[in-house]
C-alpha cells in the first residue's frame, strides 16, 4: 500500500525534508516506524526505539497499534512543550 508521510520539527531537520510518499507493507504505525529506522541514517537516529516521537495517522494522534490503510497520511514529531 501507499501512505504519505510528514516529518516536523526537529526529525523533519535531521531527515532532511518534510514529506515523502512510500510503499509499506507495515500493518500498523510501529510497523512502519521500524521500516523506516531500518533504512538508517537519519531515519533510524529520529525515530529509534527509546527516543520520544509522537505519532498522528489521518490527523489523529495515534499509538504504534493504529492500522495502516492504503492513502493514510502518516505524521512523525518530537513531544512538544509550550507555555
Amino acid at each position: 500500500m501507499k501512505v504519505g508521510i510528514r516529518y516536523f520539527a526537529s526529525i523533519r531537520e535531521a531527515i532532511g525534508h518534510g514529506s515523502e510518499a512510500i510503499e509499506t507493507s507495515a500493518a500498523t504505525l510501529g510497523d512502519l516506524r521500524d521500516e523506516l529506522i531500518a533504512r538508517g541514517g537519519a531515519h533510524a537516529s529520529s525515530l529509534a526505539r527509546g527516543r520520544a516521537v509522537r505519532m498522528a495517522l489521518n490527523q489523529t494522534l495515534s499509538d504504534e497499534s493504529a492500522t495502516l490503510a492504503d492513502g493514510a497520511e502518516v505524521a512523525f514529531f518530537p513531544p512538544v512543550t509550550g507555555g
